[in-house]
């Protein structure tokens, strides 16, 4: 069993999240599972992650050092999620390529800021692998 139930970030609106991730969690084959006014849902077979609005009714904000890590299948799937990040507002926080320094060999990665400041990664062969 994973450790982890589901992961979340913070955003202003639900529907600029939506815009953003649903190609971009698309080209890992993620797809949006569920939505109300305050979230969106996303999974392959399970919701794991969520974009909400702050419970507290407090302004969104990213957290310094924290990112999420998206899992993918190939090194291609890391390219697309790349190209979909920055051609939906994303900004680019490191381009796709191998990680010699990484922990495991081969690994795959890339990492991006969605339009909120949220640091994402997209990696093949992580940890989870």
């Amino acid at each position: 069993m994973n450790i982890i139930d589901h992961l979340s970030v913070g955003v202003p609106a639900i529907e600029a999240a939506t815009a953003f991730y649903a190609p971009v969690l698309s080209a890992l084959g993620v797809q949006q599972l569920a939505a109300t006014d305050a979230f969106a849902a996303y999974g392959r077979d399970a919701v794991q992650f969520l974009v909400m609005k702050p419970e507290n009714g407090a302004a969104s904000s990213s957290g310094n050092g924290t990112h999420i890590c998206f899992a993918a299948e190939t090194p291609g799937a890391v390219d697309r999620f790349h190209k979909a990040a920055l051609e939906n507002g994303g900004t680019c926080e490191g381009e796709p390529g191998p990680r010699p320094g990484y922990p495991k060999p081969d690994v795959y990665t890339t990492f991006v800021r969605d339009p909120f400041g949220n640091k994402l990664e997209a990696i093949h062969n992580g940890f989870a692998a």
